[in-house]
């Protein structure tokens, strides 16, 4: 057991390549990973080449091969749909990829609310979301891998925005499901995007979070109030949000990085390992090092080697 958080990397550059167009393979992916100094590498459940499990185990040694592993997957339940069926087809979704990761050697899966769909009431949405949750939660306990719930903001091919996108909703999901396979994976970057505070949704949640993505946003252009104009009805994310690079954006790390530490969040003192992963590299891997290095100093600095 690790006494202090271990660091992914997330492809956030190669995203279309991965997931659409196939110009860029996983190996290639890993292959350029692994000179980064990281310890994994979190996995999405859409790139193409993972629709044949045959490639899975292939893959997992590639990983293993440079000494990493991949630790989560990030994946997207869309579990506020107000048909029954949709959503129990969620639930078997969920369920394939918790199976995804297990094979993969991985100990967390993400899940999500669901988009902001018009007319969706708070209520409704907060149950259906809870209800899905804890129906996916037997078969992820019974294969060791832990559900972590995002603080989402939303997909990149979704046409809504994140249901739980307000912290008091997201709040409220986490506290109706009690289960020591279910925790928070926080990612500071997008509770500005609600027009919230990352440090009062951290300060409400620290206890609870097991896993963190790592990320810096700023606006191109314009104002939030702009970004909410157009962030519904198209796929993807608003033209004028940005990813920029970890360390220069909106984000207190010295902040996050206390609150953290003082949860005991990477003590070695929880049942599972704690991850930071690292959403950054949009404008290529000479930004991603560059966050890399940004976090890992931060690391060393909160949870020095000695505490280790």
């Amino acid at each position: 057991m690790a006494n202090r958080p271990l660091l992914a990397v997330f492809p956030k550059l190669y995203m279309q390549q991965l997931c659409r167009d196939g110009s860029v393979s996983m190996a290639q992916w890993v292959d350029e990973a692994s000179s980064l100094p990281v310890d994994g590498l979190e996995w999405y459940a859409g790139f193409l080449e993972m629709a044949d499990e045959e490639n899975w185990s292939a893959i997992r040694e590639r990983v293993e091969d440079y000494d990493l592993r991949i630790p989560m997957l990030c994946c997207s339940p869309d579990f506020t749909h107000p048909d029954p069926d949709f959503r129990a087809a969620q639930v078997k979704q969920q369920k394939a990829w918790i199976r995804m990761i297990a094979k993969l050697g991985g100990q967390y899966c993400r899940v999500l609310s669901g988009q902001n769909r018009p007319h969706l009431a708070r209520e409704e949405g907060v149950r259906y979301t809870a209800e899905c949750i804890q129906a996916c939660l037997p078969y992820a306990s019974d294969k060791g891998v832990t559900l972590i719930l995002e603080n989402h903001y939303k997909d990149d091919f979704w046409s809504h925005p994140e249901f739980a996108q307000p912290m008091d909703i997201f709040c409220d999901i986490v506290e109706r499901i009690d289960h020591p396979h279910f925790g928070v994976n926080y990612d500071p970057s997008n509770t500005y995007l609600a027009g919230e505070d990352p440090l009062e949704l951290l300060r409400r949640v620290a206890s609870r979070v097991v896993t963190m993505h790592a990320s810096d946003r700023y606006l191109a252009e314009g104002t939030l109030e702009d970004l909410r104009r157009e962030e519904t009805g198209a796929e993807g994310y608003a033209k004028r949000l940005r990813h920029g690079e970890i360390g220069k954006g909106l984000n207190d790390y010295d902040a996050i990085f206390s609150l953290l530490r003082e949860a005991g969040f990477g003590s070695g003192e929880r049942p599972f390992e704690n991850w930071i992963s690292i959403e950054d590299g949009v404008d290529g891997m000479d930004q991603l090092a560059r966050s890399v290095d940004f976090v890992r100093a931060k690391i060393d600095e909160y949870w020095p080697q000695e505490m280790a």
